[in-house]
C-alpha cells in the first residue's frame, strides 16, 4: 500500500492561489448575500480549505449602498458602539448608518461572519466594499460572480 497517497494535504501561504471576484449587491438581501461572500472570502468553497490559513479569494462588492434589509430592520435594527467611558455607549439605526456611511452595514455584517482573531482580520482584507458601481481593481481582472439566492 502506498502510504503517500493517503496523506492529508494542508494549504499554506505558498501553495494558496487567490482569485478575484466581483459581486453586485444591488437589491440583494443583506444576510443571505453576505453569508455567500464570507464563504468565498474565507476559502470554504475550495477543496484545499485549511481552517488556520488565509486561503480565501478576494471579493469586490459594488453597489453596497443599494443592499436591502427585509421587514422593518431598516428602522428597528440597531448597531452599538462603546467608547469605553462611562455613558459612552451609543446606538444607531441601520437607516441612519446607511445615510452616514453606506458601506458600514455591509462591513459589520461581514466582520460578524468571519473568525474573531488575527486570521479574521487578514480575511477581512480579502473583501473590498465599494458604495457605487465603479471600482479601481480592473488590473486584477476580477470574474463576475452571481449567487442563486
Amino acid at each position: 500500500m502506498n502510504t503517500l497517497s493517503y496523506k492529508t494535504i494542508s494549504a499554506n501561504k505558498a501553495t494558496v492561489t487567490k482569485k478575484w471576484y466581483i459581486v453586485d449587491a444591488e437589491d440583494q438581501v443583506l444576510g443571505r448575500f453576505i453569508s455567500q461572500v464570507a464563504l468565498i472570502a474565507r476559502g470554504k468553497n475550495k477543496p484545499s480549505f485549511t481552517p488556520h490559513v488565509n486561503c480565501g479569494d478576494h471579493v469586490i462588492i459594488i453597489n453596497a449602498e443599494k443592499i436591502k434589509l427585509t421587514g422593518k430592520k431598516m428602522d428597528d435594527k440597531e448597531y452599538v458602539s462603546y467608547s469605553g467611558h462611562p455613558g459612552g455607549q451609543r446606538w444607531i439605526t441601520a437607516k441612519k448608518l446607511m445615510a452616514k456611511k453606506p458601506t458600514m452595514v455591509v462591513e459589520k455584517a461581514i466582520k460578524g461572519m468571519l473568525p474573531k482573531n488575527k486570521l479574521g482580520a487578514q480575511l477581512f482584507k480579502n473583501v473590498h466594499i465599494i458604495a457605487g458601481p465603479t471600482h479601481n481593481h480592473d488590473a486584477q481582472q476580477p470574474e463576475k460572480l452571481t449567487f442563486n439566492i
